[in-house]
């Protein structure tokens, strides 16, 4: 029996040891092409016509995204299910994709399926040396002014864009039951461009990469993340940006809380 456990305690040492070391390879890969992507990205930024500079940064974005979930998931780490974000991708009206925001890599996932999607990001996170290059020639839109930032924003879906807007603002936090209160942004901007607003509802089975979570605390492997798209929802006339958060809000709640395999799980819970 001791000889068993030992040889238990040993495979699963060793389980430990090779998925740590596929992870930071992965994290590396990211770094080393995440920083390509700004040099190159910046340099045509500059060079390049309007024209020419966007569909090129979203290129190189989708293949370096790409090529980072295929290793995920060729190294036995992810187990994905993003079939439906395919389906979005082939739809070419404008919109506003909402979705929830669980883990700090949400946006690859979508953007590696969606390439033509433009993204609100951090300032901060745009001027990054790993992330800013690529992001700047993707004609990505900075948050750092909430007025120009709605205002360009807008001015790209009234021009058929797809725009990817988290609406909770940032990560779910650890203690929420299932999102973070929807913010007034998504509100907004669902008004003045009368585009609608589709849900995208992403469950998984490990707070990785969560808000507050260290980055060192090792997840169980495989990760498990699932897309499932909802039905595009109208801000309606009779609607403040209040009412429109709040049913927005509910929608969201109702789906998130259905049984799932991936249902979030509540900290009491684990």
């Amino acid at each position: 029996m001791s000889l068993e456990l030992e040889s238990l305690k040993k495979k699963s040492l060793f389980k430990t040891i090779t998925e740590w070391t596929l992870m930071m390879l992965g994290f590396v890969y990211w770094a080393v092409v995440g920083s390509a992507i700004t040099i190159i990205g910046t340099l045509l930024y500059w060079c390049l016509p309007l024209r020419y500079s966007l569909p090129c940064g979203r290129f190189l974005l989708q293949k370096a995204f790409q090529v980072f979930i295929a290793y995920f998931r060729v190294a036995g780490l992810l187990i994905l299910n993003d079939e439906e974000l395919v389906k979005l991708s082939q739809c070419s009206n404008a919109m506003i994709i909402a979705p929830n925001h669980i883990a700090l890599w949400d946006a690859v996932f979508i953007i590696a399926r969606i390439p033509e999607t433009i993204c609100i990001m951090k300032g901060a996170i745009l001027r990054n040396p790993i992330l800013g290059g690529g992001a700047r020639l993707a004609g990505y839109i900075p948050n750092d002014s909430t007025s120009q930032m709605l205002l360009k924003a807008s001015a790209q879906l009234q021009q058929g864009e797809k725009l990817l807007v988290f609406p909770e603002g940032t990560r779910t936090k650890p203690d929420a039951i299932w999102l973070n209160q929807i913010q007034g942004a998504v509100a907004i901007l669902a008004k003045h461009s009368s585009v609608p607003v589709v849900p995208v509802y992403i469950r998984s089975n490990s707070r990785f990469f969560e808000k507050g979570r260290p980055l060192f605390k090792m997840p169980d492997f495989p990760l498990r993340i699932d897309f499932t798209i909802g039905k595009p929802i109208q801000f309606k006339a009779e609607e403040s940006n209040k009412d429109f958060s709040s049913r927005l809000e509910s929608i969201y709640v109702t789906e998130l809380s259905k049984p799932h395999p991936l249902r979030r799980k509540q900290k009491t819970d684990e």
